[in-house]
């Protein structure tokens, strides 16, 4: 065993991630990385907030170089761990990803392998990219403020709400979860007038959807941001204005690789520092496939605070 170029690897693995399917593969994860020659150590995760502690522990230990095995929520869970205070705990932390089959989003940005044994295989080497964070501010339950660090993409509106009602229906119906999950939150939502705020602008638009990308993956391989880039120092918000038949009209083009923009129904703003968005009714806020709570929302962008590794 040998150290990689950023030092010995942490590594934190998500059992519940990909409906379960992540804690079966343990060994495999565990013999795959092996293979690598790395100086590692493994630790599995008890819940969301465990893979936080773990990672801000290894931070803490000395570790500068953390693996998130999972989904993309077993993502957002170690990168919050990466900070404290508003700030990262170690500078020029290094996170790679391990999806282990679990359809985890920000690795189909960078065309990054999904199952174990590739994905293992690019832990090794010295390939990093600088990558932007997204700092979000939500209203959770009780009127609490609450706050979460998050790597990919960040819906509000129908999408989100799609979103979550798929993820609370039962895991036997598998794929079938999203198709129930769109349908029903299609039937009951409706737009709303918007206040966004982008950087110094203030745009007043009535809107059945807004989806902020820092990634352009979602839901399973939906290219719902395809001009946005990690590492551009940009966040794309793009506005879904049309009529609200646009949800499924826009979805063949979502699929052909993002040709929903531009579109007469999509309204695209840009922002270099904060996003904004008020609503008179409260809408939920999901980010990197978790419901983290409702409207008002306000994201600031983080310029590569952490580099992934490819």
């Amino acid at each position: 065993m040998s150290a990689s170029p950023f030092g010995a690897l942490a590594v934190i693995a998500d059992p519940a991630a990909g409906e379960g399917s992540v804690g079966a593969k343990l060994p495999a994860i565990r013999a795959a990385i092996a293979q690598q020659g790395l100086e590692f150590r493994l630790v599995v995760a008890s819940s969301a907030a465990d893979a936080s502690r773990l990672a801000s522990a290894a931070l803490d230990e000395g570790y500068r170089y953390l693996a998130a095995v999972g989904d993309d929520r077993t993502v957002q869970d170690v990168l919050n761990g990466m900070f404290r205070d508003g700030a990262t705990i170690v500078a020029d932390a290094v996170l790679g990803v391990v999806p282990a089959g679990t359809g985890c989003d920000i690795v189909r940005t960078f065309g990054l392998p999904g199952d174990v044994d590739a994905a293992a295989g690019h832990l090794s080497g010295g390939n990093v990219y600088p990558f932007d964070v997204m700092k979000l501010q939500v209203t959770g339950p009780g009127g609490v403020p609450v706050v979460r660090y998050a790597h990919n993409l960040i819906q509000i509106g129908l999408h989100a709400a799609a979103s979550r009602r798929a993820s609370r229906l039962p895991r036997a119906l598998g794929g079938g979860r999203r198709f129930l999950g769109f349908w029903s939150a299609y039937l009951t939502g409706r737009a709303r007038q918007l206040h966004v705020i982008t950087d110094a602008k203030t745009h007043d638009l009535r809107a059945w959807s807004v989806v902020v990308g820092n990634g352009q993956f979602a839901d399973g391989g939906l290219r719902l941001s395809p001009r946005s880039f990690p590492g551009d120092g940009i966040m794309e918000a793009l506005v879904f204005t049309g009529p609200k038949s646009d949800a499924y009209r826009l979805l063949p083009r979502v699929f052909r690789h993002g040709g929903h923009v531009p579109d007469p129904g999509v309204t695209e703003l840009k922002a270099k520092i904060a996003v904004r968005v008020e609503s008179p009714t409260p809408l939920p806020v999901v980010a990197d496939g978790a419901f983290l709570g409702t409207t008002p929302a306000v994201i600031q962008l983080i310029p590569q605070p952490i580099r992934l590794k490819l």
